[in-house]
């Protein structure tokens, strides 16, 4: 296998990875009409890209479906070693093999954790406006759900930790759902945020779920993903189980391949008695295979990616403060989701109309990440550029008929 992406410039790698996806079974597009009511509008909801992933994953996908056997299986030590590697060039920790288990997803890892460290009945933090799973994976495990609002102003959102520890006492707190970066508003909580929420976590004996899925995807230059088990050398290991997965870095989301990293030996012994006992030790072999070439070889490819959505939410940005500064386009620390806050241009209530009906667009809207966010827009950035300036002269225009 060769271990180098083709190096080109972006024209290049658009005319070679760019797919179009209308009649694949594909969600984001071919599910318009049935979640919208339409099929003619801008496919920017769902959170993957319109790129196909990497030649070097597609190869090593090809390689072990021509073995012609997808029996049980279990990761080879040259999965540990790609793994391990990725995240100490990246982000300078070393991932040991002992720390490691598998699911089918950063939801499904939530889930488990709630189901293995809380009790049906247990207090659950989220902080929203967030990713709309978080919701229901508390709800629907029967734990009592707790959301906290970001604080939010002229398009940049914070953690309010003064809220959070309020929540934490009011309602005796046992687990928080971090978002790191944060889906839908793709902040990056810098290494002072988390010293100081797991602070108070240590303090009130909470443990933290950290969906780190996102990590990858650093949009902001200026800005460094810190994962929850770097924070403060490390010493909050006793309070962490992070997720994370590939599965958004290489667009493999239905390969449902992540990992649960737990660091602290107690707490991995009881996740493994909980998963023996319900059976929760899976592993797709495609989706391993997929992440190791990833993590492996795939590094140039998501450069390229990246230099995309960095161009693309550059114009979003430039382009409406610009022609419709009305709008507010929030942002963008890292993800390939940004959220755009169009309450100036339109009544809350109507927004779903003036999106979908004036501006032909499919996007997610802010109810979804909580209630009290209507009048926000989350668009997918990782796409064809041309759908970028269709979808800001759609924006521009819709917003001239109302005025």
């Amino acid at each position: 296998m060769r271990v180098r992406e083709t190096k080109m410039d972006k024209k290049a790698f658009l005319k070679a990875y760019l797919a179009d996806r209308h009649g694949t079974d594909c969600l984001k597009w071919d599910g318009l009409e049935e979640k919208f009511g339409s099929r003619d509008l801008i496919g920017m909801w769902i959170a993957d890209m319109e790129f196909k992933t990497s030649r070097y994953i597609r190869e090593a996908l090809v390689q072990r479906a021509e073995h012609g056997i997808f029996g049980y299986t279990k990761a080879p030590e040259a999965y540990y070693q790609a793994l391990s590697d990725w995240m100490a060039s990246r982000y300078g920790i070393k991932i040991e093999k002992e720390w490691v288990r598998f699911t089918t997803g950063c939801v499904t890892g939530l889930a488990y954790a709630i189901n293995c460290y809380t009790e049906p009945g247990d207090a659950c933090l989220i902080m929203t406006p967030v990713y709309y799973p978080f919701f229901n994976v508390v709800t629907n495990n029967h734990r009592k759900l707790v959301s906290v609002d970001l604080d939010y102003a002229n398009g940049n959102w914070s953690m309010n930790t003064a809220a959070i520890e309020d929540a934490i006492v009011q309602h005796n707190v046992k687990l928080i759902l971090l978002c790191s970066p944060h889906n839908p508003v793709g902040a990056i909580w810098s290494e002072a945020e988390l010293a100081r929420l797991f602070e108070l976590c240590r303090k009130h004996d909470v443990l933290v779920a950290s969906d780190e899925i996102h990590q990858d995807l650093v949009i902001n230059s200026e800005k460094t993903f810190v994962p929850a088990l770097t924070v403060s050398g490390g010493k909050y290991s006793d309070r962490l189980i992070t997720i994370n997965s590939a599965s958004k870095t290489f667009n493999l989301a239905t390969l449902l391949h992540a990992h649960m990293i737990i660091k602290d030996e107690k707490l991995r012994a009881k996740y493994d008695d909980y998963a023996s006992g319900n059976n929760r030790t899976e592993i797709s072999v495609m989706g391993m295979y997929a992440t190791m070439a990833g993590y492996q070889h795939g590094g140039e490819w998501l450069d390229h990616v990246l230099e995309i959505i960095r161009d693309n939410y550059t114009y979003l940005k430039t382009e409406l403060i610009s022609r419709l500064p009305q709008a507010v386009v929030c942002c963008l620390d890292a993800t390939y989701l940004v959220m755009v806050d169009l309450r100036k241009i339109c009544d809350p209530e109507q927004c779903q109309a003036f999106v979908q009906e004036k501006a032909r667009l499919g996007v997610d809207y802010g109810e979804w990440f909580g209630d009290q966010y209507k009048g926000f827009i989350r668009m997918n950035l990782a796409t064809d550029p041309a759908l970028i300036r269709q979808a800001v002269d759609n924006l521009v225009r819709a917003a001239a008929d109302i005025t």
